[in-house]
């Protein structure tokens, strides 16, 4: 099957705006990571900090509505670092300490299985927002925040305080940094987040 010439220029001209955003220059690092595990913790004071694998189970309200008390929730990622390119199975190559990547911040978007994604109306707001931590060849572990305070003081949040629906939701995390020649890296991992009103944490 051939291409009439506006479909190769409607191609060209795609591949061109794509280059522009960024996307070509995150794939010129020799480095590669990989997301072993991301977990995720229900932030209440007091109590011990436990990861999981999920679901998170985000709670809108902690006490009696309408006096709530609100707290973030927590991830944690862990990394490994490999190489594009590693060598022949005769000649491996190991990472080396300019190949390590130090990543400074992170997007965090939610998203639903039936479509129904507008934020503030089905699922809270995406945010950004910083973590540094290295990736070396011995990989790595971060905790960050995953599901902000103010978003349980948003809608949709905000309203699951008194009505008990359960919204599920799938949170992307997508991570971006550099290696040590200065190349942009980013890599992304998913978890679920079932937000709503569940029994206190004691």
């Amino acid at each position: 099957m051939t291409m009439n010439w506006k479909t190769c220029a409607l191609l060209t001209s795609l591949s061109i705006l794509v280059s522009g955003c960024g996307v070509a220059e995150q794939g010129r690092s020799a480095s590669q990571l990989v997301i072993t595990s991301l977990q995720a913790a229900r932030g209440v004071p007091g109590t011990t900090v436990t990861f999981n694998t999920g679901p998170l189970l985000s709670d809108v309200c902690q006490g009696a509505a309408p006096a709530c008390s609100v707290f973030n929730d927590f991830g944690q990622v862990t990394m490994d670092l490999i190489l594009k390119d590693p060598g022949t199975p005769t000649a491996t190559s190991a990472p080396s300490d300019l190949n390590a990547v130090t990543f400074t911040n992170y997007h965090v978007v939610y998203r639903r299985a039936d479509g129904r994604n507008t934020p503030g109306v089905d699922v809270p707001f995406p945010f950004d927002s910083a973590v540094t931590f290295t990736v070396g060849g011995s990989g790595a572990t971060a905790q960050f925040e995953l599901v902000r305070h103010d978003a349980k003081f948003e809608a949709p949040l905000k309203a699951l305080e008194t009505d008990f629906v359960i919204i599920t939701t799938i949170a992307d995390i997508t991570f971006y940094g550099k290696d040590q020649a200065g190349k942009n890296v980013a890599v992304t991992g998913s978890i679920q987040v079932n937000f709503g009103n569940f029994a206190d944490v004691s």
